[in-house]
């Protein structure tokens, strides 16, 4: 059974390129409150998780919702073990996909079809499935003869239907998505969005972080309020949703 469990899971970030102490004040006034601090070598670090505490088990669709900077794609990659709690422990269970970008290990000197190849084997494909869903995939991104040509003659919409048609062919137990992507014309917008369900579908799990209330409240149950790097509320969607939307409009 897929789950995902935080506790205490608190993660301070270095910022090793603020030097000068006027630019260093600048930085520490921007910032949210206690935050920013330096350590003791002098080196500004900004909590950007705080003492968070969550489960998430086999049916949760949880949008991820509070303003830029809140911590929602930190939240996002620390479950997905690319950032280790500085405090706390992360515990998961089953297959993580993080579509955090998408365009992730792809290489600009090699064609389409060598770049199917290399973002399924970072997305934890095995050669057996790459092969399995190389087919699917040059359907689905409608690129034709391009996929014999190196990444590099692609325009940024060719790499990114590319990209996208390799990313969400992976099967994942537990699905952590952060924003989705423009990938071009209506008509290829409609298929990205129900290629976007098939694969919500097939996960146990699925966080998403994304600005469209609406979209939340269309494919999550659950919403999770992030402000300052900690929960400010957890629970049914429609209820959480509300509450952040009263505290927006009115402070």
């Amino acid at each position: 059974m897929a789950f995902i469990e935080l506790k205490g899971a608190t993660l301070d970030l270095p910022i090793y390129d603020v030097q000068g102490r006027s630019l260093k004040k600048q930085v520490m006034r921007l910032g949210r409150r206690n935050s920013i601090a330096e350590d003791n070598d002098g080196v500004v670090v900004v909590r950007a998780l705080d003492s968070v505490d969550l489960r998430f088990n086999p049916g949760d669709r949880i949008g991820l919702i509070g303003h830029n900077g809140a911590g929602k794609s930190t939240l996002l990659r620390t479950m997905a073990g690319i950032y280790h709690p500085t405090l706390g422990v992360v515990k998961t269970q089953g297959k993580i996909v993080p579509l955090l970008d998408i365009s992730l290990g792809m290489d600009d000197n090699s064609t389409g079809l060598q770049n199917i190849r290399l973002r399924g084997l970072l997305l934890g494909m095995t050669d057996a499935e790459i092969k399995e869903k190389t087919p699917g995939i040059v359907e689905f991104c409608e690129l034709g003869d391009y996929l014999d040509l190196p990444l590099r003659t692609y325009s940024s919409g060719m790499r990114v239907r590319l990209a996208f048609a390799v990313s969400t062919a992976v099967d994942a137990e537990i699905l952590l998505l952060d924003e989705v992507m423009g990938v071009g014309d209506a008509s290829f917008m409609h298929k990205a969005e129900q290629r976007l369900e098939e694969l919500h579908g097939r996960a146990e799990i699925v966080v998403l972080a994304m600005h469209s209330n609406n979209e939340i409240r269309r494919v999550c149950n659950k919403a999770l309020w992030m402000e300052r790097g900690r929960v400010r509320a957890f629970g049914p969607v429609e209820e959480i949703l509300s509450a952040y939307e009263e505290y927006v409009q009115h402070g």
